[in-house]
């Protein structure tokens, strides 16, 4: 990360697997936070033990967090992440998080057919009345196994469409170049929406992301199916 940021990276996203199961994470954020030039100090988790954690890591220096939420539903939200926890746990992490200051928040909802996408207009009205900016992510299977069809794929323009029918939209402008996510806000609020359509919209030409393995890989693109070895 001291070599990245004296590159011109400004940015750390802490991601996983789960990253909260890391020993001592606190630690290392503070380690990171401490780096000269590094700026914005991010982490993606699935939240299931986020409630314990969220406000350690904040006095550490994390300053957002992005929550990992498929469904409001039990059922649903089992069957897409085949997880042991209860959904009340997610957002019992995503209460405690915006109490330690760890704001925006924002909620990633991979969505796929016939299994979740009934859960999107729920989930946009849910995190729309508490003011946390909900992302709704195109399936796709990462890798180079690839086994997934575009017959999963609710295409970005849908979801958006089904938002708009009840609760309009209205587009917002990029927060930066090569931003991942098409930002949306609600007609009568500030409240925002993003769509990250990696599959219907590719966003390649634009990336600005470099991605480093636990183990030392360096990959600059989910789909990488070989990285560069930084380590030895």
């Amino acid at each position: 990360a001291r070599v990245f940021a004296s590159l011109g990276v400004r940015k750390v996203r802490l991601t996983g697997g789960e990253p909260l199961l890391r020993r001592d994470l606190p630690v290392l954020v503070r380690m990171l936070s401490e780096l000269e030039n590094i700026d914005d100090i991010t982490l993606t988790t699935n939240g299931s033990i986020l409630a314990r954690q969220a406000s350690a890591l904040a006095d550490a220096g994390l300053q957002r967090i992005s929550v990992s939420l498929d469904s409001l539903d039990e059922q649903t939200f089992a069957r897409m992440n085949d997880v042991g926890f209860p959904v009340s746990s997610v957002l019992a992490g995503i209460d405690a998080a915006e109490a330690a200051g760890l704001r925006p928040i924002k909620v990633n909802m991979v969505v796929r057919r016939g299994l979740n996408e009934q859960s999107i207009v729920p989930m946009a009205r849910y995190f729309r009345e508490r003011g946390h900016i909900l992302r709704f992510i195109e399936y796709m299977d990462v890798g180079h196994t690839n086994g997934w069809r575009m017959d999963d794929v609710v295409p970005a323009a849908e979801i958006l469409a089904m938002i708009d029918a009840g609760m309009p939209l209205r587009a917002l402008p990029p927060t930066y170049p090569g931003e991942v996510a098409d930002r949306w806000a609600y007609e009568d609020g500030e409240t925002e929406v993003g769509v990250i359509a990696s599959v219907t919209q590719p966003f390649c030409a634009d990336c600005t992301r470099a991605r480093l393995t636990a183990d030392g890989q360096l990959y600059t693109c989910l789909f990488a199916s070989v990285g560069r070895d930084l380590r030895t």
